[in-house]
């Protein structure tokens, strides 16, 4: 397992898609905190570059790189090695060069530059969320067998998770804003993970102008330290959900 993340890893490290995305959200992070002379302002920036490229950026480069690889999956199961062990280590691989990318473009940078609570919370979500959507791909590699319909699903889910999944809860909202929805919505705002890592980080802020609607129902429900206890994990649930039903179907799947 480990030959075959570190494999998969020193690949990808090479690549010039993750140079560019680390490239990328560092420019854009030292851009951000330079232009704002106000940390919560500038973690809020800060935030939506993250909430905006981190899940669409990860989905789609593990959704293609799964796909891509297919031979090499194939080339790996002719060896004496059993599936989970190979897919999960091919997941690592991904799920760990994504990471460190975005460690490098925003973490670093954000710890130097603010290092407190909020920057951590931001560190811990955009790690979070990369491990999240590249689960997802996982996932959606081993449901499809033709590449170019997998892709259009992984398009669907990162464009469903960022975009619609906010409409579609704003519209939840109007239509019964005369019940009490609270808590109801507390449980529907949990199916969506962008959501969640928006509001560890927000609850962190201490910011009630910032809020919205969604953090200020966490922190009244459930505090500050007991939210965030709660956001996390429940992305922990969507890591490792995607996980074990991706294996589950490639021990029986016919490659």
């Amino acid at each position: 397992m480990k030959t075959i993340i570190k494999y998969v890893l020193i690949d990808l490290l090479k690549n010039r898609t993750v140079l560019a995305y680390t490239l990328v959200l560092g420019v854009l992070t030292i851009s951000v905190a330079g232009m704002s002379d106000n940390t919560s302002k500038g973690m809020l920036s800060l935030l939506n570059i993250t909430l905006l490229f981190v899940p669409i950026i990860s989905h789609l480069f593990s959704t293609i790189y799964f796909f891509n690889s297919a031979e090499f999956t194939e080339l790996l199961l002719a060896q004496p090695i059993r599936r989970k062990t190979m897919l999960l280590a091919v997941y690592a691989g991904v799920a760990i060069a994504l990471s460190l990318a975005y460690l490098v473009g925003v973490g670093v940078p954000v710890f130097v530059l603010y290092n407190n609570l909020a920057a951590i919370a931001l560190i811990i979500s955009g790690m979070l969320l990369t491990l999240i959507f590249s689960a997802l791909a996982l996932l959606i590699f081993v449901l499809f067998k033709d590449k170019t319909k997998g892709i259009g699903a992984g398009i669907i889910t990162a464009l469903f998770f960022t975009l619609l999944f906010d409409g579609l809860l704003l519209a939840f909202i109007y239509s019964f804003s005369e019940y009490p929805i609270d808590k109801p919505l507390l449980g529907l705002i949990s199916l969506n993970p962008v959501d969640l890592a928006r509001i560890l980080v927000l609850l962190q802020l201490d910011a009630a102008v910032m809020m919205g609607y969604s953090g200020a129902l966490f922190k009244k429900f459930l505090g500050s330290a007991t939210g965030s206890i709660y956001t996390t994990a429940c992305m922990l649930c969507w890591i490792i959900t995607p996980l074990i039903t991706a294996v589950r179907i490639f021990r029986k799947k016919d490659i």
